[in-house]
């Protein structure tokens, strides 16, 4: 057989997985698959990490006030909660490197008109069009992997990813600083074109996994994308408008249980149910959004409890929170490996625990005066949040079968958006009804009990023998 291995998502597992061993990649193709799923995911990350910094320059430059400005990030946001399960439907229907292409050029696109944009409106409408452009590669970018590396080595290939996801993080504040220090703004966007186009280019060399032809019920779509828009946008008028908010909630509340009611009886619903029914998938999704709540809450609350309560300017407050990325990044290949050792539930509920005695000592401890103790507490959290998302993301992808990959991406990314969001609503109510200086800590000790939940819904797939 010559040219790129195809494979047939329609096919049962066991002989989807013996047209991997088969066919299977052989380097170089392999090594630059995964780079091009990797540089794209970065791509993605870093976008929104550099846009953070540069919101009060953004609102200086349109003439809009700050809380107008937030709409930058808020629309980015919402386009990926809204768009994550239906491009996980589309790959599967289309195939899945065509709709990652297709995700890829749509970002880049967006870029173009992000760094063109003359108003607000418009700056707000392109990065609309870029969250639905990155949604397809979160939603697809693993399952990808799955098809183009051997079993065995998924755990190192999620480990890698998460290093470049975290790297990113960490590295898109100091990045996006840097380029304001010498242009305007809009270079914050036209940097994603040089990589963009080399992504696109790189795409070629990605498994030409087969669609099943599926088509994709719009009215299913439109609930979802209704249901997750009402929730995000909730939760920014939860402070300012409590009634609005409220009635707003409760709508995604409404659409979300409509959404599943008309999805239940389908083979391959929007969402994964067919997915959810299995416990350990299940356990690892719950656990992801308690998780993720947790980290959430805690990076929100985390600088105001450094500026506030501990007296440090924004420069030092910067420098203490990147241990955080930097430990999980390094952390993460370490976890996929031993991801192949150790049961997953053990390696999650131990990271769980880890993050949460960090959390919580922030909280409680005397940090003033003691910066060297608050910099190891912020390196606990990021080692114990690399510990924890390695192996559940890896149990998540194993316990799906191989032609629902692209469902189990787009649950993964819906569970980690979904549980910032809630982290982010219940650091607004904390602010709304306390000080901003009782805030943050009580924020920190919540993000712990949450984090520590995580871990106690982990151990839930350990057994007696169990691998998982």
């Amino acid at each position: 057989m010559t040219g790129r291995p195809v494979f047939a998502s329609r096919t049962a597992d066991t002989t989807a997985a013996r047209s991997t061993r088969q066919t299977g990649f052989r380097q170089p193709q392999r090594a630059v698959a995964i780079a091009s799923v990797l540089a794209a995911m970065v791509l993605v990350v870093l976008d929104a990490a550099i846009a953070n910094v540069a919101l009060p320059t953004i609102a200086r430059s349109l003439r809009v006030t700050p809380a107008m400005s937030v709409w930058v990030i808020t629309a980015y946001q919402t386009a990926l909660l809204m768009a994550l399960l239906p491009c996980a439907a589309l790959g599967e229907s289309l195939g899945y490197r065509r709709v990652f292409t297709a995700g890829v050029a749509l970002f880049v696109a967006a870029s173009v008109l992000c760094a063109l944009s003359p108003s607000l409106q418009w700056l707000v409408a392109a990065r609309l069009l870029q969250g639905l452009g990155g949604a397809a590669v979160l939603a697809l970018g693993v399952a990808l992997i799955r098809f183009a590396v051997p079993p065995q080595q998924l755990s190192a290939a999620i480990g890698w990813n998460a290093l470049a996801v975290a790297l990113s993080s960490a590295a898109g504040p100091a990045i996006g600083a840097a380029i304001l220090s010498g242009a305007s703004w809009h270079w914050l966007f036209a940097v994603n074109l040089p990589l963009g186009l080399l992504v696109l280019t790189g795409t070629r060399a990605l498994p030409d996994v087969k669609g099943t032809g599926r088509g994709l019920d719009v009215c299913s779509v439109g609930l979802n994308a209704g249901a997750f828009a009402s929730l995000v946008l909730g939760a920014e008028l939860l402070p300012v408008g409590p009634a609005l908010a409220a009635l707003l909630l409760a709508s995604a509340a409404v659409m979300l249980l409509a959404l599943v009611r008309r999805e239940t009886p389908k083979e391959a619903p929007l969402i994964p149910l067919d997915l959810l029914r299995a416990g350990s998938f299940r356990i690892s999704v719950v656990a992801s959004v308690c998780c993720f709540a947790g980290v959430g809450a805690g990076m929100v609350a985390l600088p105001f409890y450094l500026q506030h309560s501990l007296g440090l300017n924004a420069l030092m407050t910067g420098l203490f929170m990147t241990p955080w990325p930097l430990t999980a990044a390094i952390a993460a290949p370490f976890a996929g490996r031993l991801a192949n050792r150790v049961p997953t539930a053990w390696l999650c509920a131990v990271g769980a625990v880890c993050l949460s005695i960090g959390l919580l000592a922030s909280a409680l401890w005397p940090l003033r005066g003691h910066p060297l103790l608050l910099a190891l507490l912020t390196m606990l959290c990021g080692l114990g949040f690399g510990f924890f998302q390695v192996p559940n993301n890896q149990n998540m992808f194993l316990a799906a079968p191989l032609a629902r990959s692209g469902a189990a991406g787009g649950m993964q990314g819906t569970a980690r958006l979904a549980g910032q969001t809630a982290g982010a609503m219940i650091m607004t109510l904390l602010f709304t009804l306390k000080s901003v200086d009782a805030a943050p800590r009580i924020g920190l000790v919540i993000a712990a009990m949450l984090t520590l939940a995580s871990g106690l819904v982990s151990v839930l797939r350990a057994g007696p023998g169990a691998r998982r």
